[in-house]
């Protein structure tokens, strides 16, 4: 493997991968020229992610695989799937995107993941994690009669295997005994001698057509005898047990194979093309380096797991917060203060912002891994023996815990609290990571309060509000930096349910806001001279300040970064119908569409959020 110091800001020459426009023309190449190929392949995306910025470290680690697994099957008419999908960057680059690849993550671009609409070699669409071997089981079990010399392979890793769901698949996978491929991209460990040595000679032994056919006529020979049989396979799963971890994989009824050398070309292909044959579920696991290739991202793979452009003109750095740091003051100071405080995160330390409260409270933070809904029930776990969790989770993600926050948590009226990161529409990495639904799917559960600050100082506020709260509270806050408010360093909180006049106009007319869109609708508001009221709390609503202000107002206009369909507007819309109050209305937010991946600005601009665009709309409506 070509190993480089650092990204290349000038296009490389690929000659071999200049050849390779589908994977079909890859498959005539010697093993020199895929190994050539792979050292191209590698060059080529650190140039492109450079230039483009996005996901690096996990494709980079993928590079040796994904040749070889698109030289051995007839992609795409066999089914490959990534599991997550960051690690597709190299897939795509080999099936006939080369070209677009700078594209990824902008405005009418590649998507960030792989994309059923974008390209037939894209099996399946990805974008949360463990979703691959439930997906690649259900294909394989449509093909037993529709097309059953069909191959299917999923690749899973990157964490994915923390997460309940791919062992549920795993084991009924062992049940059916589909004929399914399931590689386990292991990039959290380095290859040491005791792991490449004997095991991979090992798995060269298991993976042969030799051992498959002793396997399959000792079996045949000592079935009848019940006895020996049970001995004889007890003995190899002893053996395999002694040199590699896959006895459990073995006990759910998949044949274990590995590991194995990830970067070695030679080593994948011979394994890999002997499985192919083999009947039933098949499991392969790979160690690979997240970050191979490249010294940086070897050494720092959480940091280069995704990059800005290197290309980009450097700004002075601002000493603004993202909201993300907010919440990481916040959740220090409150731990200082009060020693019940739990902090828990499902595998998002440094994207929710409890690195600081990590090291300064090692005792009080679980990372829990990628385990949503574990995450939620450990939290009641917690709650009912009365402490305060507090789990910090992407909107988009919580969703993966729902009947884990009724059952577990709202029902018993259990005292945690949601801080809610990246909710709203959430940019590049487009709607599989959009928190656009939090709102709609938090409102009807009883016992919820819903937080929605509308900039730095309001968060902080609320926050703490929620968690003095006593019962489950979600404080929903967007990705990025907010209008740059002054922050009160007290853990200040506000009453309950109580809103703030912002601005007194035409009463005739009352705006409403949920949110980080504040800073939108005040544009609107002066221009427009509209009343103006920062509503905080989606539950419980402030229904003295609607009924004073809405039961003389002759229209009501709702603005929330949230999607409309049973959303906050649509709230104030039913407590209007249960009051009895005449009242038009018009509702800004996400409309019933999936909005594709762009910036959070031009994702704002598609959804209708710009504050030209509301103030058109009104001005359209009041003429």
């Amino acid at each position: 493997m070509k190993v480089f110091k650092k990204i290349p800001t000038q296009k490389p020459k690929t000659p071999l991968l200049d050849r390779v426009n589908v994977p079909s023309e890859m498959r005539s190449f010697s093993i020199n020229e895929l190994e050539s190929l792979a050292n191209e392949l590698r060059e080529f995306l650190l140039y492109s992610v450079g230039k483009s910025g996005g996901h690096l470290a996990g494709g980079l680690g993928v590079i040796e695989l994904t040749i070889v697994l698109h030289y051995l099957f007839d992609t795409p008419n066999d089914n490959l799937i990534w599991d997550v999908g960051h690690q597709a960057y190299p897939h795509k680059i080999l099936t006939g995107r080369k070209d677009q690849i700078e594209s990824i993550r902008k405005k009418n671009g590649l998507a960030p993941f792989p994309a059923r609409s974008e390209s037939e070699y894209d099996s399946f669409g990805v974008g949360h994690s463990s979703t691959s071997l439930s997906a690649i089981l259900g294909m394989s079990e449509a093909n037993q009669l529709l097309n059953p010399n069909k191959k299917h392979i999923a690749v899973i890793g990157d964490g994915a295997m923390t997460a309940g769901m791919a062992f549920e698949a795993l084991s009924h996978m062992g049940h059916l005994k589909s004929n399914i491929l399931v590689i386990l991209n292991d990039n959290d460990m380095s290859i040491s001698e005791n792991i490449g040595g004997l095991s991979n000679y090992f798995s060269r032994i298991w993976a042969s057509k030799i051992y498959k056919g002793i396997k399959k006529s000792g079996a045949s020979f000592l079935k009848p005898l019940p006895q020996a049989y049970h001995l004889a396979r007890k003995a190899e799963t002893q053996m395999k047990a002694l040199v590699a971890p896959g006895t459990m994989f073995e006990e759910l009824g998949l044949n274990y194979i590995g590991p194995i050398d990830g970067h070695n070309i030679k080593e994948l292909k011979d394994v890999i093309s002997n499985l192919k044959d083999f009947e039933g579920p098949q499991f392969l696991h790979v160690i690979t380096k997240k970050g191979a290739g490249l010294d940086p991202a070897e050494a720092d793979r959480i940091g280069f797991h995704a990059i800005g452009k290197i290309n980009a003109i450097k700004q002075e750095k601002s000493d603004q917060k993202k909201y993300q740091d907010i919440f990481s003051d916040w959740i220090l100071d409150m731990a200082k203060k009060d020693n019940k405080l739990i902090g828990i995160t499902p595998a998002m330390r440094e994207g929710s912002g409890l690195v600081k409260f990590s090291k300064e409270f090692p005792d009080r933070y679980f990372d829990v891994a990628i385990a949503e809904q574990h995450s939620v029930t450990f939290a009641a776990g917690l709650a009912a023996e009365k402490m305060k969790p507090v789990v910090a989770i992407y909107s988009t993600f919580l969703q993966r815990g729902y009947d884990q926050l009724i059952h577990d948590v709202a029902i018993q009226n259990l005292d945690v609290t949601f801080a809610l990161d990246r909710s709203g529409l959430v940019g590049e990495d487009g709607p599989t990571h959009s928190g656009n639904y939090d709102i709609a799917y938090l409102r009807c559960i009883p016992n919820m309060v819903i937080c929605t600050p509308s900039d730095e100082d309001e968060t902080r506020k609320l926050l703490t509000t929620a968690y003095e709260y006593d019962g489950p509270a979600a404080v929903r806050y967007p990705r990025g930096i907010g209008p740059n408010s002054k922050v009160e360093e007290s853990l200040k909180s506000v009453p309950l349910g109580k809103s703030r006049l912002i601005f007194k106009g035409n009463s005739e007319i009352i705006m409403l806001n949920f949110g980080a869109l504040l800073y939108k609708a005040k544009k609107v508001a002066e221009n427009l001279k509209l009343t103006l009221i920062d509503m905080r709390f989606v539950k419980p609503l402030d229904e003295k300040m609607l009924k004073k202000y809405l039961s003389k107002a002759s229209m009501f206009v709702s603005i929330e970064d949230a999607c409309i369909k049973g959303g906050a507007g649509s709230l104030v819309q039913e407590f209007c119908s249960s009051e009895r109050i005449n009242i038009q209305s018009v509702l800004f937010g996400i409309p019933d569409q999936f909005i594709e991946h762009a910036s959070r600005d031009e994702m704002l601009d598609a959804a209708g959020l710009t504050s030209e665009k509301i103030e058109s709309k009104l001005k359209e409506l009041l003429e």
